[in-house]
């Protein structure tokens, strides 16, 4: 009978051992994982924020670019204003110019005139006419030179102004057949979300936070991208576009952690987001596109009410045609 409690207990120690080693051992793979997952979570955080550090760079770096690039669209107008002020200037000047040669002409041929009537007349009298057409000579030799040069200029200025007008007529027929080609590309996001217009020489594509994105994310929904590939085939056929995509939040404070912290880092991270998905098509190169944040300082809509928070939390894709062309008229006159 004691051999037998003795075995029992001895069979009750041994399960005991199993289930203590089992239970540490589950224990031990369970930490195991946990660190590896703790460890990559981590690494992936400090990735994103390395990221979001880069892309705050280049967006600084972009914004003054366009900071830049507005200057030298305003110094155009600027100069384009001008020149047609100097081209109206100079055609009021050459037709004073003309009318006082047209009198100088006239004072030389009754000066002639008069030479011819008075041969008779004493020496002191036909000198002093020859003096005076002398000297008429020389007024006109003068204003013939002066009239030659004003109009070289103003044919220059003419020149000119008619390649400028040439090449801003070019881009607003650009504009348009864009929109249209947008416009058909998204025909069935218009009115969803989606709106497509021109402004300032620019064709805008708005889109509401709904069409892309859950609310407090960055991440381009299944939706959203159709329209963006659908937007990236228009831009891959049409080289000659510059794209600027813009994030835009509402005033609620965006109380976010890790990588994005509030409404500027969540501009910035939607507007890359789009970037990636348009230049997944192999035909837009990435120095076409410019991704920037502004968050909730451009707004549409009053933020005062749920509608007008809504229509604030947006993106705008911004395309606007290639102005080189138009910048080298500039500064090779």
């Amino acid at each position: 009978m004691a051999l037998l409690k003795i075995k029992q207990k001895s069979d009750e120690m041994k399960s005991a051992f199993k289930i203590f080693v089992y239970a540490s051992v589950v224990l031990l793979m369970s930490s195991c994982v946990s660190q590896k997952k703790f460890t990559e979570t981590e690494q992936k955080r400090l990735q994103c924020e390395e990221e979001l550090a880069a892309i705050k760079g280049e967006n600084h770096d972009l914004t003054a670019d366009n900071t830049e690039l507005k200057s030298r669209l305003e110094k155009l107008n600027k100069d384009f204003q001008r020149l047609i002020s100097d081209t109206i200037r100079l055609g009021q000047d050459l037709r004073d110019l003309q009318t006082d040669y047209n009198k100088l002409n006239l004072s030389y041929t009754e000066l002639l005139e008069l030479a011819g009537k008075s041969e008779a007349g004493s020496k002191a009298e036909i000198q002093k006419i020859m003096a005076e057409l002398q000297s008429s000579q020389e007024k006109l030799i003068r204003k013939q030179d002066s009239l030659r040069v004003l109009e070289e200029e103003l044919e220059s200025k003419q020149q000119k102004m008619m390649e400028l007008q040439r090449i801003l007529a070019q881009k607003d027929s650009i504009v348009n057949a864009l929109q249209r080609k947008v416009s058909q590309a998204l025909l069935g996001f218009e009115g969803k979300g989606l709106s497509i217009e021109i402004r300032n020489g620019k064709v805008y594509v708005s889109l509401e936070e709904s069409l892309l994105f859950r609310s407090g994310s960055w991440e381009v929904n299944e939706r959203g991208i159709s329209a963006l590939q659908k937007l990236s085939e228009v831009l891959a056929a049409n080289p000659d576009i510059n794209v600027l995509i813009e994030g835009h939040t509402d005033n609620v404070p965006y109380r976010g952690s890790g990588q994005v912290k509030d409404n500027w880092d969540l501009s910035v991270m939607r507007a890359t987001a789009i970037v990636k998905i348009i230049t997944r098509n192999s035909g837009v190169h990435p120095s076409r596109l410019t991704a920037a944040g502004r968050s909730e300082y451009a707004p549409i809509a009053t933020n005062s009410s749920s509608e007008g928070r809504a229509k604030n939390r947006r993106t705008e894709i911004i395309l606007t045609p290639k102005l080189d062309e138009l910048f080298q008229i500039i500064e090779t006159h």
